[in-house]
């Protein structure tokens, strides 16, 4: 970044107005608010898609383990019928 001043008419040499100074500390402040909103507001964005992430991963690991022991669904088929050896 540049150190030169962002205003090019503005005089070095001419010292600050306690109202141009107050009015630089509070955009100042204005902007680290608005940087640790932007902050949490990631962390929170972070947070929910690990979480919906690790959840549809375990759905899926869930129905490939229940689909490999064959028990996935079987509540729903119709029961088997044993047939009998004379």
């Amino acid at each position: 970044m540049s150190s030169e001043p962002k205003v090019k008419n503005a005089d070095p040499k001419r010292p600050l107005k306690a109202a141009e100074v107050d009015f630089m500390k509070l955009i100042e402040q204005q902007n680290l608010e608005r940087v640790l909103k932007l902050k949490r507001t990631r962390k929170n964005n972070l947070i929910t898609a690990f979480a919906l992430g690790g959840t549809v991963f375990a759905i899926y690991a869930y129905s490939m383990l229940a689909v490999k022991q064959e028990k996935f669904l079987d509540d729903f088929e119709e029961p088997r019928k044993v047939l009998k050896e004379n």
